[in-house]
């Protein structure tokens, strides 16, 4: 008996694989109807706001960058950026440089990952990256590499690859050694070429067609393309939003069948990551990055998600130009950082970790102890537009028998590379038939 020739079923999804961190599927349907979703992020709650309360205002950089093994950077630049808000210090220069130039290695390794190894295998039919490497053993070897002149740029400046230790408020405990960085140049230059192949190769994938019905939001770019600012842009206000009133835009809520917030904007749904980047912000891309994108067959706004992967390719080459551009340019300042003295305030920071914005907000003291702070991730602002897309992707394929089914709901999953954490587990479906109608 197919999928179509039922009355009622339900694909049950136990543990998502190839993303990071814990989490379910649920898809409902009834006759020739899709009655319910739910993407179920069951990890535990960690708490990362609660342990900052009451810590000295220096110390969100090391804490918050403990949130995530693959996108570190990120929670410690939003970190970072609202306390100097806070404490009336502006970062600029060569040290601003060299923050971008961090974050570019952050990109580099985590769209390398998620390219190569998490999402790859779903176009070409293997159940990862290990199975796809016995057949396209150049082709992983390639990514691995990307990823690894990732890491080594993170260890260079960022004093490790995971994890970095030697960001801090201000700047930096210590400039990079100016040797290690040059030595970096033949890989970063291969890098800009294996990150064009990228482009070519994920752009002849067999792409399904799908468009997002969500609203767009992320930085805007002020004459770069956007990994920093202070400014967000969105795809419904031709006004640029300074981050400080990111909070009365964006509306969280709790959802039963989650552990992370969902979160509306403006009591729309919306989406942040590289097709809200792109689409945004598609002007401000390098010259070679926006000419792959062409030659990809992008236009100047991507709605696709089954598209990201070959957004989240652009991206990457734009990063390995970028970090080739600040090695050249880089000039060593007087001092790896510049003071920053507490005093009572409210800082708001933001930037574009590889998933998307990254929003963080602290109250501090005169001495400089948190009072409160408030961290809202991209994963957790995607949930409504990631369960959206299950529910027209199930809809569309409702014909379909439940293997292939699950395949592309699956699929649609990890088009948003969700980090819930690092974790990978197996991926298994359950199908119990005879479901009655559902609503969520």
């Amino acid at each position: 008996m197919t999928a179509r020739e039922t009355t009622g079923r339900v694909l049950d999804v136990a543990a998502l694989a190839r993303v990071e961190g814990e989490g379910a599927m649920r898809v409902r349907i009834d006759g020739d109807l899709v009655v319910g979703v739910e993407l179920d992020i069951y990890e535990p709650p960690r708490f990362f706001e609660a342990f900052l309360r009451g810590r000295g205002y220096q110390e969100p950089p090391d804490i918050t960058a403990r949130i995530c093994g693959i996108c570190p950077v990120a929670y410690q630049m939003s970190s970072a950026q609202a306390i100097e808000q806070i404490c009336g210090v502006t970062v600029d220069g060569q040290l601003a440089a060299l923050r971008r130039l961090l974050y570019c290695g952050e990109w580099i390794e985590s769209h390398a990952l998620h390219v190569y190894l998490l999402h790859a295998p779903d176009f070409l039919g293997y159940d990862g990256g290990i199975a796809m490497a016995r057949d396209h053993r150049d082709v992983v070897e390639r990514g691995l590499r990307l990823k690894q002149i990732g890491n080594r740029l993170m260890e260079v400046v960022g004093g490790r690859a995971v994890h970095p230790v030697n960001v801090r408020v201000g700047g930096f405990y210590k400039l990079p050694d100016l040797d290690e960085l040059r030595a970096m140049v033949p890989d970063l230059q291969w890098a800009v070429g294996a990150a064009l192949d990228t482009v070519s190769w994920v752009a002849g994938f067999d792409i399904p067609e799908h468009h997002g019905e969500w609203d767009l939001v992320a930085l805007a770019g002020e004459g770069e393309y956007p990994i920093l600012g202070r400014r967000i842009t969105t795809s419904t206000s031709p006004e640029l939003i300074p981050i400080e009133e990111f909070s009365t835009h964006a509306v969280e809520e709790h959802v039963a069948h989650s552990n992370a917030l969902h979160a509306s904007w403006d009591q729309r749904t919306y989406l942040v990551g590289p097709l809200a980047r792109y689409s945004l912000n598609h002007h401000l891309l390098p010259p070679l990055a926006r000419e792959a994108a062409a030659a990809a067959g992008l236009g100047r706004e991507c709605r696709n998600p089954f598209a990201s992967i070959v957004v989240r390719s652009v991206e990457l080459l734009t990063a390995c130009e970028e970090a080739l551009r600040l090695v050249h340019e880089y000039v060593p300042p007087a001092s790896p950082s510049v003071p920053v003295a507490p005093r009572a305030g409210v800082g708001h920071g933001a930037s574009e970790a590889p998933r998307g914005l990254l929003y963080h907000r602290y109250e501090i003291d005169d001495e400089g102890t948190i009072r409160s702070a408030t961290i809202v991730p991209p994963t957790s602002q995607n949930q409504r537009a990631v369960e959206r897309d299950l529910w027209q992707v199930a809809q569309a394929g409702i014909a379909l028998d439940d293997d292939v089914l699950q395949a592309r709901c699956e699929q649609a999953i990890r088009n948003y590379d969700p980090c819930i954490s690092c974790a990978t587990h197996a991926f298994r479906v359950q199908v119990d038939r005879g479901w009655h109608r559902y609503r969520i």
